[in-house]
């Protein structure tokens, strides 16, 4: 039975459910008056270091290469982010050799590079580039959603070859035409980080063995090219950490990364209750992919990235049906970009930094309200753009950084991340998640919180600032610090979901 094809129609955006549903959480008590009393005592004593870069995403293709073209300033609000290593995943179209259903061979990079080239220039100037799809002519039937026609992935090394020499050595030629990045001709912009197929486990037929014997193909090749690149390994989804084990044990290559994809729900209709319930089996599929990474001793240090995150993988497959749930009319999930958000992404965040991630990624960058963090036709921020943002700049990835201990009267309901930093900062940040009724809330309001903050153990601060993003924060304009009185004991306020950003500088 063929899998899905990695592309939807029109402008929607394919996505697989990065890790099953779960059973529904509690919920807080009701909130009144200031809202339901919780104490945090921040300790002075230092955990594990803590440091997770921010990143977000784009899938070049023809539903989605117009984007800068409609909002030309749209680089400035990716590059305010600070986006670590942005992700390019190009399909369909976006694949730069061949067409759909032919052997055609021709290249043609006008809808990749339409939006590869702006994110060429900003932010690190470094993404990484997921070669998510060999051309047609590389699969049975001319079909890019149909097995390998070569299982020993030579021709499709020879692509990747050519891709890389493309953006990173000043082009190729083919039949007396040179095929170069113009951000490469102009500006020396090149790729280094590039991501071996996307979500091998479900796409293409492909077995864990024949998945190694592809990554040991297509890496020594690139590097014969470029012997600075680093790759990203797996890009897993779907609960296939079982997957990790057999390519730690068969890898040859350098990995210099392995990267997975976690999504809380692929149905609209899940509640709030279980989507919050998936966090922790996200922190379980992280330990685990560790666990088999460790068998190979080479592989010890290899840290995993979450390279696609956000709330539903669901998606139009084309006729107004939902994909993920034959029969089932589509109806975009507003939780990607409503006040649920604010309370589940920074625990999202809290979760899989204290489980070893370093980077976590936004998918995607310009898109509907569930997905984007801009909207795709008008670049205007959604508040998931908001969250993201604050994440980055106020918990930036630094050196040095450090969990501190802390207990709290309700673990259950709020996240609580207090981080002090090199220079002696402290944040202490807490996500609201409460859920007011766990057997019906879908983009409920959640439940109102009065947090105490008792700083005492960690002595005096000259200056503080406290930052909320919730249902009252300007989609528009973003939300705003106020300063507070540094004093022993905080009140953070939490008005439903929500996040709060406690900052107290010496």
């Amino acid at each position: 039975m063929k899998t899905a094809k990695i592309f939807a129609l029109s402008a929607s955006l394919m996505l697989w459910f990065g890790c099953g549903g779960g059973s529904m959480s509690s919920g807080g008590g009701g909130g009144g008056g200031g809202g339901t009393p919780a104490t945090v005592t921040i300790s002075a004593t230092k955990g594990a270091a803590f440091s997770v870069a921010m990143s977000t995403a784009f899938q070049p293709a023809e539903w989605d290469d117009q984007f800068f073209t409609l909002n030309p300033t749209a680089t400035t609000m990716l590059g305010n982010l600070n986006p670590h290593h942005i992700r390019l995943q190009g399909v369909s179209q976006g694949v730069p050799q061949g067409s759909e259903g032919t052997n055609l061979t021709t290249w043609n990079f006008s809808t990749l590079d339409a939006i590869v080239q702006p994110v060429l220039g900003v932010g690190d100037h470094s993404p990484e580039f997921q070669i998510a799809k060999a051309p047609p002519y590389m699969y049975q039937n001319y079909d890019s959603s149909d097995s390998f026609s070569d299982l020993t992935f030579a021709q499709f090394a020879g692509y990747a070859q050519n891709l890389v020499q493309y953006y990173d050595t000043g082009g190729f030629t083919v039949n007396g035409t040179l095929y170069e990045s113009p951000g490469f001709a102009q500006q020396g912009y090149t790729v280094t980080w590039w991501g071996i197929y996307n979500e091998p486990s479900i796409n293409n037929q492909l077995t864990a063995a024949e998945y190694t014997t592809m990554y040991n193909a297509l890496v020594p090749a690139m590097q014969s090219v470029d012997p600075t690149i680093k790759f990203v390994g797996m890009e897993l989804c779907c609960g296939s950490e079982d997957w990790v084990l057999t390519f730690a044990q068969n890898v040859t290559a350098q990995v210099d990364v392995v990267a997975t994809h976690y999504y809380s729900s692929c149905n609209q209709k899940d509640t709030d209750a279980m989507l919050l319930a998936t966090v922790p089996q996200f922190v379980s599929s992280v330990q685990t992919i560790y666990t088999n990474l460790a068998t190979n001793p080479a592989l010890v240090t290899v840290p995993v990235w979450v390279t696609e995150n956000n709330v539903n993988a669901d998606y139009d497959a084309g006729n107004g049906m939902s994909a993920c749930n034959p029969g089932q009319v589509f109806v975009p999930d507003p939780r990607g970009s409503s006040p649920f958000f604010a309370g589940w992404r920074p625990y999202v965040f809290s979760q899989l930094g204290q489980a070893g991630v370093p980077a976590l990624y936004h998918w995607d960058f310009g898109a509907d309200q569930q997905f984007g963090e801009v909207d795709y036709n008008t670049d205007a921020p959604q508040l998931g753009y908001w969250v993201d943002y604050e994440l980055g700049q106020i918990l930036p990835a630094t050196a040095g950084s450090h969990v501190l201990q802390f207990s709290s009267s309700d673990a259950t309901d709020l996240e609580t991340l207090p981080v002090m930093n090199s220079d002696g900062s402290v944040v202490v940040m807490v996500a609201n998640h409460a859920v007011a009724n766990p057997e019906t809330d879908n983009n409920g309001t959640g439940v109102a919180f009065t947090v105490t903050v008792d700083v005492s153990a960690l002595g005096n601060f000259s200056t503080a600032s406290l930052l909320i993003i919730d249902k009252d924060t300007s989609v528009a304009d973003g939300p705003a610090a106020t300063s507070v009185t540094p004093a022993a004991q905080m009140t953070i306020d939490l008005n439903g979901y929500s996040v709060g950003f406690l900052t107290l500088k010496p």
